[in-house]
């Protein structure tokens, strides 16, 4: 019998009216006999699922989609078309069973009161999503002991640091145990160390646990260690789906081949004798690295060692940046609708703390 997937959406829109306004006076004089009003498609036609116990990456340059698509999975924006289902439920209506079973993290907005320290948020939700105090202590020490932040749960928020406060901010969307979390940029802001242990965190969490998890993030990092699988967004339409060594292939056909030589002079010889292949800036006068067609790639590797003086030679994939910002400028080309102002479901737009706030809220049988 086949299996409903967690995540299941299907040709889904979401197109927001607005107001254009002239500057100045007497642009508000003309507002008020002939208002001009716009529109703009934030998301056009996205269709995908996404199984039990998957990890999606969620790709896309600032205004695309990601956001508002997030939010209607989540129930805090209606679509304008389209059909979206999660674990069998219809977002839109926020049933309080469908709430207890989601989670949104959002990276630049806060679950968390300031003057507060995280436990005694924590013992709010605890109320919110009527959880057992036994349950809920367990639950509570477990992710603290995963996170290793069992000595900051009685310290204000506001005396945290940035990556403390994001872990408390995992903990407070994860203390119910919901079956599928939405993340939102969860590692902007960390450093290299706090990138890594949220990273380790989200793995072992899926893994324990099989928590469904769609994941958005500018962090390539995050999304070659944690996603096997990527969808990527512009302009409000699905440019991808699939593997991301299958979007490394279809956007990045070539190998980037790097050659040490032990005197400059090989290197020289090596970039005059190659000089049909696009060079890469290094500041290594022994250095030559080369973007190589993949089909090519034993060829110039055999060239480069039969011209000797090789101390070191490697072939590397091109960096996940490059891949996708590859992607982003074809689609650039293709017909979309970024006309128009920001999408106003986006994290700077404003409201973002009072929605997941009512997601929580939304909860209470």
């Amino acid at each position: 019998m086949p299996v409903s997937p967690a995540i299941d959406v299907a040709d889904l829109h979401k197109a927001y009216t607005y107001h254009h306004k002239a500057p100045g006076l007497r642009g508000s004089l003309q507002s008020l006999f002939r208002r001009q009003t716009l529109q703009r498609q934030a998301v056009d036609g996205v269709t995908f699922a996404v199984g039990e116990g998957e990890i999606v990456g969620f790709l896309g340059p600032n205004g695309a989609g990601k956001t508002t698509t997030l939010k209607m999975l989540c129930g805090l924006l209606y679509p304008s078309a389209g059909r979206a289902t999660v674990l069998g439920f219809t977002p839109s209506r926020r049933e309080h069973p469908f709430l207890r079973r989601i989670a949104l993290v959002m990276g630049q907005k806060s679950l968390l009161w300031n003057d507060l320290p995280a436990m005694e948020m924590l013992l709010v939700h605890k109320e919110m999503y009527s959880l057992a105090d036994a349950p809920f202590r367990r639950n509570v020490a477990e992710l603290a002991a995963l996170l290793s932040v069992e000595h900051l749960l009685d310290v204000q928020v506001r005396k945290l640091s940035l990556g403390e406060r994001m872990k408390m901010e995992l903990m407070t969307a994860l203390v119910h145990k919901p079956e599928v979390l939405f993340l939102d940029e969860p590692t902007i802001g960390l450093d290299v160390v706090s990138q890594q242990r949220v990273r380790d965190f989200l793995r072992r969490l899926n893994r324990e646990l099989g928590t469904t998890i769609l994941l958005t993030s500018h962090y390539m990092d995050d999304i070659q260690e944690l996603c096997p699988r990527v969808l990527v967004i512009d302009g409000g339409r699905l440019r991808f789906d699939g593997p991301l060594g299958a979007l490394a292939e279809q956007a990045a056909p070539d190998k980037l081949v790097r050659a040490v030589f032990s005197e400059p002079r090989a290197a020289l010889a090596a970039v005059a004798a190659l000089g049909d292949l696009p060079l890469r800036r290094t500041d290594d006068p022994l250095e030559v690295r080369l973007t190589v067609p993949r089909g090519r790639v034993a060829e110039v590797a055999s060239r480069l060692l039969a011209m000797g003086h090789v101390a070191d030679l490697g072939v590397e994939d091109v960096p996940v940046e490059e891949i996708i910002r590859a992607v982003f400028t074809r689609s650039a080309g293709a017909p979309s609708a970024q006309n128009g102002p920001s999408d106003p479901s986006d994290p700077g737009a404003g409201g973002a703390s009072a929605h997941s706030e009512a997601t929580a809220l939304e909860a209470r049988p």
